[in-house]
């Protein structure tokens, strides 16, 4: 979310049913109805300020949407796992009143392997959950030393979540004022470093290791715990999805700490699908603000924000030319969308706009999205013969992910502009828990991909032919693994296929699609999460 202008008039809040007909003047507006902007506008007119919500395309979401992109078949488009929302908002805004609901994965992930059974027996495979016992029985397929450390492993970052958990939630530190800003600024900047004081403290002898977790690459981490390629790679894969890095570059640590600092039903580093889709969360929180008395309305495009001769923003114009003025302008689109393109030019000083400018999005990844006529099966863990899903279907199951090597030579065939010829690929079945996405004995299938560029070798776009050769690449890689020895027969099982309808993308890289739709800027986040491309709002 981006502000160029707080403003805290406070009076009661009103709890009208929702606005039909736009109005001249609010106290806030919220440019993109994805879940932040939703989230913001919700604790805004909680608070007192009269607050709309104006979202370009016809559903609310962002990257948080559900859609029936294929005839009976309900779709996570872009997001499709849940946890990292913060349980305080969750709380808050009683989204579980307003229709949230969460389907938790026990077991979580679900690695088979690429060989040959040996002795009549199927492939191994790795099976991870919440039961310490059948993880040691799981890892020790491949490693006693890895069994016995991996529970050691998982209390030692959980130990390191909890006490950085906080600092998610704490302003981030005014540094220019503590060192330039008048006496009153300095003492209200000087508050500011209290989160993190506390947060070192509690840390106590392991400072240095959360250190090690923010600066040095995941695999520099993972050796120092473990010697299997399968575990090893199974957990990097947390360390790099959706960024552009391997796991050997430095600061990938902390995107292996990040993704366990989620919660859900008060389960730290649990991830689960939520019911329709993942715009339910979108849509629970729509309702929480609705109820408050937040306007929200969709198919409503803001072209640009006003700015008055003070620099402030004093409202919005629609693409019709219908004005908006308020108190406060929030912006849930990325600053390049916000500063590069809504907002005039010539409010913004020469500096800022290279700061802008210089905030890398970049992202490696296509998502694909299919609808499939039965479960797929993979020789490692046969189907029941009664078609009713085993516990690995709920899984996350990674493909591709039999080492680390696999993986770094996927990203670095993405870095020199070529996609990957074997990606590394995470498959997730969600209407294995939630009926409601499919119909009877059909499922629904995320297959999230990388490393893909943006650009190809040479500065080139992509083509159509180019689209299909890597849609061709992702749905063989999978093929492969299962006619020989993993999966079987997912792609002739599809009955339905890509997710993306704009004219000019009919095929894959979804990540030029998933920008086209959502208004995004090259990348699959607002802002990358690894060391070197993070961003503070201070910055911004």
């Amino acid at each position: 979310m981006w502000s160029r202008r707080a403003w805290c008039g406070l009076r009661p809040a009103t709890r009208a049913s929702h606005v039909t007909a736009l109005k001249t003047r609010y106290d806030a507006v919220v440019v993109g109805g994805g879940h932040n902007g939703l989230i913001a506008a919700a604790y805004l007119q909680k608070a007192g300020l009269e607050t709309v919500v104006l979202e370009r395309r016809h559903v609310l979401g962002g990257a948080a949407v559900s859609e029936e992109i294929i005839p009976g078949f309900r779709f996570s488009r872009a997001s499709y796992l849940l946890s990292l929302l913060r349980p305080h908002i969750y709380k808050d805004l009683q989204l579980q009143k307003h229709g949230l609901k969460v389907y938790m994965r026990d077991p979580h992930a679900f690695t088979p392997m690429l060989e040959e059974g040996v002795g009549g027996r199927p492939p191994r495979s790795l099976l991870l959950g919440s039961d310490s016992e059948k993880n040691m029985q799981e890892i020790g397929k491949f490693s006693e030393k890895d069994a016995r450390a991996y529970p050691v492993f998982q209390s030692h970052l959980e130990k390191i979540a909890r006490a950085i958990s906080p600092l998610l939630d704490a302003p981030p530190v005014d540094v220019a004022a503590i060192n330039e800003g008048s006496l009153r600024r300095r003492v209200a900047a000087l508050k500011t470093l209290r989160p993190l004081l506390q947060c070192g403290l509690q840390l106590g002898k392991n400072l240095p290791d959360f250190y090690q977790l923010l600066t040095a690459p995941a695999m520099k981490v993972l050796n120092c715990w473990f010697e299997s390629e399968p575990l090893k790679a199974t957990l990097a894969t947390d360390a790099v999805i959706g960024a552009m890095v391997s796991p050997r570059s430095p600061g990938s640590g902390y995107v292996l700490l990040h993704h366990v600092m989620g919660e859900l039903e008060k389960e730290r580093g649990a991830w689960g699908y939520v019911e329709g889709g993942m715009g339910g969360v979108s849509d629970s929180i729509a309702s929480s603000a609705r109820a408050h008395g937040a306007s929200i309305f969709t198919e409503k495009e803001v072209t640009q924000v006003l700015v008055n001769q003070d620099g402030c923003a004093t409202g919005i114009v629609l693409k019709d030319g219908f004005e908006i003025h308020s108190k406060v302008v929030l912006s849930n689109a990325t600053p390049h969308v916000t500063f590069g393109q809504l907002t005039p030019q010539s409010t913004l000083t020469p500096d800022f706009l290279k700061a802008v400018s210089q905030i890398d999005y970049t992202s490696p990844v296509t998502k694909i999205n299919v609808a499939v006529d039965r479960l797929p099966n993979f020789l490692a863990a046969p189907n029941r013969s009664d078609s009713l899903p085993g516990p690995h279907h709920q899984c996350s199951i990674h493909i591709n992910c039999e080492s680390v090597d696999v993986l770094e030579k996927a990203y670095q065939e993405c870095k020199h502009g070529r996609p990957s010829t074997r990606p590394m690929v995470e498959v997730c079945i969600p209407s294995v828990l939630d009926p409601t996405l499919a119909p009877s004995g059909c499922h629904v299938i995320s297959i999230f991909s990388q490393f893909t560029p943006y650009w190809l070798e040479g500065g080139r776009a992509w083509t159509e032919n180019d689209k299909e050769k890597y849609a061709d690449s992702v749905f063989p890689a999978l093929y492969f693994d299962v006619e020989l020895h993993s999966v079987l027969c997912l792609s002739p099982q599809c009955v339905g296929g890509v997710t993306w309808e704009l004219p000019v993308m009919k095929k894959c890289n979804a990540s030029r699609r998933y920008c086209s739709q959502m208004k995004r800027h090259r990348g699959i986040v607002h802002i990358p999460l690894d060391r070197g491309k993070n961003t503070t709002s201070n910055e911004i």
